[in-house]
């Protein structure tokens, strides 16, 4: 398990990944008398079990029950550290990271988390087996708990790099990529993909392209019922104007009922992911768990049956300042973190002066998280 290089300059930080190893490992069994006593701000309200992460089995049946999507420039490691503090169990994703970032850049850089993040899926861009597999290598090195493929980008961007949703194109290109990265590592494999692309959009291009890459040994696939445009579309129009079609994901369940299937896309509510998970093993929540996070405030009673008690918006903005303050100490900037809470308080009395004040007052050179403080009174 990997230790955030940072950390041993941040007791915090060596203190908290030291429990989270001692919980997975089944060592103690009162984390919170532990955890209490490593707290450092007795004025927050959050129970101590908030620094740690999630002891859910990644071979248990609810391993992918709830995930959160990866997000270009959205779920950074601030990012995913926010929606740990409100959610212990659900599945988080990094930014999609090409090999040829990891292989020829600053590895450190993308590879970075914190160990409270886990479970934790580094998602891959790339198309060459050899280099995957030596990505794949280096992430279960640094502790990551899945690697996913994307195959679902639709960037003409990586389009160029045969990289994304292109490579839907190609279905025995991707079961030689999996099974090279399975060959490298013991960690899962998964892949997130669309429905299909540009005039490959039936049902059976579907089911063979999902039949040939489970072929190499792929078991889980995150299926964002959309097709992808590859010429006429922008990223962000492919994200809405190709129509959902989550019958197709349901089929593809009916069909090979022994793959995990997740299903992807538009779903913005509790009531949506139950409808869903009738029909699927699995559902990824996007963009409206970057909007309003708070979406995630009651996944672990809904979905996996805990009982521990509902953190409020309160309770996780206090928590989440006193992670800023660890991070601004280590060299990080304010805005860098800050951007991620803007949505914290939506739909409450306050949350228009909330975003103002951090809008306003973040982005300056030297904004400590008074800013956040502040912000904070602003709400009724």
């Amino acid at each position: 398990m990997w230790l955030h290089p940072s950390a041993a300059a941040l007791y915090i930080e060596l203190y908290q990944y030291t429990l989270v190893n001692i919980i997975r490992s089944s060592t103690i069994t009162s984390a919170s008398t532990i955890a209490s006593n490593l707290t450092t701000d007795s004025t927050s309200a959050i129970s101590s079990t908030s620094i740690v992460a999630s002891t859910q089995s990644l071979g248990s049946p609810n391993y992918h029950r709830f995930s959160v999507a990866p997000m270009m420039d959205w779920s950074d490691r601030h990012c995913r550290f926010l929606w740990r503090l409100i959610s212990k169990q659900c599945l988080l994703y990094t930014e999609m990271v090409t090999t040829g970032a990891l292989l020829q850049g600053d590895s450190e850089r993308f590879l970075n988390h914190n160990g409270e993040e886990h479970p934790l899926a580094l998602q891959l861009g790339g198309s060459d087996p050899a280099a995957l597999a030596q990505c794949a290598k280096l992430a279960q090195d640094w502790g990551y708990d899945e690697v996913n493929l994307n195959c679902g980008c639709p960037s003409d961007r990586v389009q160029n790099g045969m990289i994304g949703a292109c490579l839907m194109a190609h279905p025995h290109l991707v079961a030689d990529c999996i099974k090279a990265m399975q060959d490298a590592v013991s960690i899962p494999i998964t892949i997130k993909h669309r429905i299909g692309i540009d005039a490959m959009d039936d049902y059976e291009g579907l089911l063979n392209f999902v039949s040939t890459v489970a072929n190499a040994g792929c078991q889980t696939f995150i299926v964002h019922a959309r097709k992808a445009w590859l010429q006429g579309l922008s990223p962000k129009q492919n994200r809405d104007v190709p129509p959902l079609v989550y019958e197709a994901v349901y089929k593809l369940k009916q069909a090979l009922p022994h793959l995990t299937i997740i299903i992807n896309g538009g779903i913005r509510t509790m009531d949506a992911t139950l409808e869903h998970l009738q029909q699927v093993d699995g559902v990824m929540v996007g963009r409206e768990a970057y909007s309003n996070p708070y979406l995630l405030a009651t996944i672990d009673q809904d979905l996996f049956g805990d009982n521990k008690p509902i953190a409020t918006r309160e309770q996780i903005m206090l928590e989440y300042i006193n992670y800023c303050d660890r991070q601004i100490l280590a060299g990080a900037r304010l805005h860098h973190m800050s951007r991620h809470v803007l949505g914290l308080f939506q739909g409450e009395v306050g949350a228009r002066a909330f975003r103002r004040a951090i809008s306003e007052n973040a982005c300056k050179t030297d904004a400590t998280t008074d800013v956040l403080k502040m912000a904070m009174s602003k709400l009724v």
